[in-house]
Formats: structure tokens, C-alpha cells, sequence
């Protein structure tokens, strides 16, 4: 029988102990048991366990005691509270308190195998994910436990291995490129390149000329052949970021790429064969582009073959306190420095804000209040757009407070480029912003 994982059960009636053991031992389970709170805290102090379900109503410690106790010596292992059908103040009670579930007594096996394989496979999953943050460290990586960001992980896992065309959606800031990213580092192409390309951000010419690259001679300027993007990223991923974006005349052609294998460069007569994963990303409605006659519909379907959406930090409860603290740090590191402390005031208007720029504005913000934070602390001053006010509860700096903010931007783009060397095409990278934002400042500089 295959040991699922270690369960620790405390629980002081004997009925419903030699239930829950059980049941569990019969799905596979090792199962260790305590009678009370404080033998359930020694056995977790001498072993090593998965997940640990506990009675709220114990002698010698509480169930919330326990759970109190685990956060701070095992914050990674989930623990389940059981509470009787009189108690539902204590049911909430627990699950504000941080439990990852709760179970009613009388104990309904259906039930109980449901909470378990869920926290259980909640608890493998955030292990995976910081296993993964670890093995690509220093780079931009994602961050966060929230039901959504764990379902998303195991998207990621499964589509992951495959070859399948992947459309990625969600509002503009919240991570779409990054999970795209994580797609390629976890797929067999992850030792070949990683290319991405913006296609809002090119002219129509230009963004053709990108993707399938053009011969000599084919248009004034063209003194020499091009290889396209696709061509560029050969056996390994192209991301197309703002899918949506492409212009009508080009699609045909895009599809028939992702249909055949093979582009023909401008101006050229012969294909070229290609293998290469393509993965999409639209904040836009695409069925609504189709129906506006915006979009082919066949080549949404062939860029629609799996779907994974990214959900908005306002949906993600909690990971904007881990969000802020991994920025903080990654921040704090580019410039040389110790991970600051973000205060407690400095974390409340973190928050309480709406976000409505999602993780890229989270991020801005921990930026400029690492560069301007002093004795490793980020107090309310340094986060001005939060502190200072904001309009509609949209995160929108009110009157006054724009060139606040633009001269501390600056500071940090300047800090950035001091730190690179005044390399703009490496600053350009570490912010996560394109390198003609940080020319356009050194223009706007020399005014």
C-alpha cells in the first residue's frame, strides 16, 4: 500500500480517534495518534509529519493551542481542526486563526477523505513551488499559496510536460509573461530559448518582419536577411504577449506557422521548418474580438488549445503579504542591500489597497520604497501613492502626488542603471520594464 502521506491525529475521544485512524490507515495513510494537546505537541516535536488533524476540546492543550503552536514551529505543515455541531464560533474562530480546514463532529467519512486529500495535496503543491523558487533564485519567480495560485500550479504542472499551445489570460500586471516563464522552465525545451515578444508594441511591418524575419533586398532598409523570432527560438519557446494585438492581415499567416511548422521569411520564396512551443497572452475577451471581426476564429482555436488564467492580486487574499516581502527582498538585493523590514503600519496600507495594477504595481511600489526606505525599514512615508491618499479606493495618487512619484522613479531607475554598470539593456531587465523607458528618462534628463 502506497503511505499517502504522515497524518498526526489528536483526538481524546476514543470513538471517533479509532474512526479517523481508521479510515485513514485504510487510504494509505501512516497515521500517528495523541490523546491530548500536549502529546499531540511532543509527537510533532519528534517526528515528521504531513498534515495533522485535532480535536479543538483536549485536555492539557486546546486544539487551537496546537494550532497556534504549529504555525510557529511547522508553519508548512496544515493543520485541520474538528470542532462539535455546537461550536460554529469555534469553526470560525479556527479558520481564522490560520486552520487549513475544519471538520464537524459527527464525522463524515466522505468528508474527511475530502479535507484530507485537499490539504494534502495543497501542502505538496506550495512544497513544489518553493522547490522550484529555489532552483531559478535571483530570478522573478511565482509567489504565493492562495487557493487560485495553487490551482494555477497544478495547471502549470500538467500542461507543462506536453507540447500543447497554451493561451494565457488576465489583466494587464498580474503575471502572465512570469507564468509563461515557469511553463517553459518546467517543460523538456527548458535547456533551449525562452523568446518573447510584445506584439502591441511593434508596428504592423515591423511586427511581421520580427516574427517570420525577411531576405535581403525585400524592402528599403533590408541590407541584410533576418532571421524571424520564430526562427530565433528553435526548439525551445516563443511567447506572444498581447496575442490579441496582431494585426488582421498577419493572422493567416501566423496560423499557418502553428498549422504546417514553417514560416517564410519576407521577400522569401522557400519555407523554413520550425519547433517551436508557442504560448500566448491577451488581457482581451478573444470570443469578443472574433465577434467583432478582430480576431480569426481558427486561429483563436489553435492558440486556445489549453487555457490558464491568471488571477488578479485582489483575488489572492493573503499572498500580497508574501508578495511584498519577496519583492521587498528581490528589490533590496539589486541594490546591494539586506532584505528591509516592511513595518506594520507600511503592511496595513499594503493591504488594504485595490491593486487594480495587480502584481507589476505591487511590485513598483516595493521598489521605490526600497530605494527610499532608510535603516533597513519601510515605514507608511515610503509607499507615498498608499499613505498620501488615493481616489475611489483604485489606488489612484491624488492631486500633487504625481511628481512625487515620478522623481522617485527616476531615483531608483537611476540606482538600477549605477548598479548595472549604466548597462541600459541589463537595468531594462532587472526592472522588468523595455529599454526605451530608461533611454526616453536619460532624453527627458538632458531637456
Amino acid at each position: 500500500m502506497i503511505h499517502r502521506g504522515k497524518i498526526l491525529v489528536a483526538e481524546d475521544d476514543d470513538l471517533t480517534l479509532d474512526l479517523l485512524s481508521t479510515v485513514l490507515r485504510r487510504e494509505g495513510h501512516v497515521v500517528a495518534i495523541a490523546n491530548d494537546g500536549q502529546q499531540a505537541m511532543d509527537l510533532a516535536n519528534a517526528g515528521s509529519f504531513d498534515l495533522v488533524l485535532s480535536d479543538i476540546q483536549m485536555p492539557r492543550a486546546s486544539g487551537l493551542e496546537v494550532l497556534r503552536w504549529m504555525q510557529e514551529k511547522f508553519p508548512d505543515v496544515p493543520v485541520v481542526l474538528i470542532t462539535a455541531y455546537a461550536e460554529p464560533g469555534a469553526a470560525m474562530d479556527a479558520i481564522a486563526s490560520g486552520a487549513a480546514d475544519y471538520l464537524a463532529k459527527p464525522i463524515d467519512v466522505v468528508a474527511l477523505r475530502a479535507t484530507v486529500a485537499r490539504s494534502l495535496e495543497r501542502r505538496r503543491l506550495a512544497s513544489e513551488n518553493r522547490s522550484l523558487r529555489s532552483v531559478i533564485a535571483g530570478r522573478k519567480v511565482l509567489v504565493g499559496t492562495s487557493p487560485p495560485m495553487l490551482d494555477l500550479y497544478k495547471e502549470i504542472a500538467r500542461v507543462a510536460p506536453t507540447d500543447a499551445t497554451v493561451l494565457v489570460t488576465g489583466e494587464s500586471g498580474a503575471g502572465k509573461e512570469l507564468v509563461a516563464r515557469t511553463i517553459h522552465e518546467r517543460s523538456r525545451r527548458s535547456q533551449a530559448p525562452f523568446v518573447a515578444v510584445n506584439c502591441a508594441s511593434l508596428a504592423d511591418g515591423l511586427l511581421e518582419s520580427e516574427l517570420f524575419g525577411h531576405e535581403r533586398g525585400a524592402f528599403t532598409g533590408a541590407t541584410a536577411q533576418h532571421k524571424g523570432l520564430f526562427e530565433v527560438a528553435e526548439g525551445g519557446t516563443l511567447f506572444l504577449d498581447e496575442v490579441g494585438d496582431v494585426p488582421t492581415k498577419m493572422q493567416a499567416e501566423l496560423l499557418r506557422v502553428l498549422q504546417e511548422g514553417e514560416v517564410r521569411r519576407i521577400g522569401g520564396s522557400a519555407s523554413v521548418s520550425v519547433n517551436v512551443r508557442v504560448i500566448s497572452a491577451t488581457n482581451r475577451d478573444l470570443g469578443a474580438e472574433v465577434a467583432a471581426g478582430r480576431m480569426r476564429q481558427d486561429l483563436v482555436y489553435r492558440l486556445n488549445v489549453v487555457s490558464l488564467r491568471v488571477p488578479p492580486l485582489r483575488e489572492r487574499g493573503d499572498d500580497v503579504v508574501a508578495l511584498a516581502h519577496h519583492l521587498a527582498a528581490r528589490h533590496a538585493a539589486i541594490l546591494g542591500r539586506s532584505a528591509p523590514h516592511i513595518s506594520d503600519e507600511a503592511m496595513a496600507l499594503i493591504r488594504n489597497h485595490a491593486w487594480p495594477g495587480n502584481v507589476r504595481e505591487l511590485e513598483n511600489a516595493l521598489a521605490r520604497a526600497v530605494a527610499m526606505s532608510q535603516h533597513g525599514v519601510i515605514l507608511p512615508g515610503d509607499l507615498p501613492a498608499l499613505a498620501v491618499g488615493t481616489v475611489s479606493g483604485r489606488g489612484m495618487p491624488i492631486d500633487g502626488d504625481w511628481p512625487t512619484l515620478e522623481v522617485l522613479q527616476r531615483r531608483y531607475i537611476e540606482r538600477v542603471l549605477e548598479h548595472s554598470g549604466q548597462n541600459k539593456t541589463a537595468a531594462a531587465a532587472i526592472l522588468g520594464i523595455d529599454r526605451r523607458t530608461i533611454q526616453r528618462l536619460g532624453n527627458r534628463d538632458g531637456e
